[in-house]
């Protein structure tokens, strides 16, 4: 058996494989918002935002809140499902955090959200994020 041909192949298949999620998918966020009213109302959690961003589709939120290590948190972005029509139109949205974790250390952590959902008739609309006080132009 010719093993150099075989690893040979093993890499150029591996390689292949893990390029062909990225040529297709030309979103690098994280996670995708969540579009719903009812989860808007719900309680959102403690945690402080540090840093608001959005680069191309997606919005980067830098955040600290209370814990152990912050493995265990389950962070959402939401939006309310209503757009206020001004000019540029805007859109309110929450982070939500779920931190069962029980320390009393402060963790800070970093996540991106894909917006492009929240993209209305025309090339932007203001972000109003409820646990800050920024409000960010999206444009697209």
């Amino acid at each position: 058996m010719n093993y150099k041909k075989i690893i040979g192949f093993i890499v150029i298949f591996g390689s292949l494989a893990c390029n062909s999620d990225d040529s297709n998918n030309t979103n690098s966020c994280d996670q995708l918002v969540i579009i719903s009213s009812e989860q808007y109302d719900e309680s959102n959690g403690n945690l402080s935002i540090n840093n608001l961003k959005i680069e191309e589709d997606c919005l980067r939120i830098n955040f600290s809140s209370s814990g152990c290590s912050g493995d265990t948190w389950k962070v959402k972005l939401i939006d309310s499902e209503e757009i206020l029509e001004s000019d540029p139109p805007q859109r309110n949205l929450k982070v939500s955090l779920k931190n069962e974790e029980l320390c009393q250390a402060v963790i800070t952590k970093e996540i991106t959200f894909d917006i492009s959902e929240l993209r209305v008739e025309g090339t932007k609309i203001l972000l109003n994020i409820k646990n800050s006080d920024d409000k960010l132009l999206y444009e697209y």
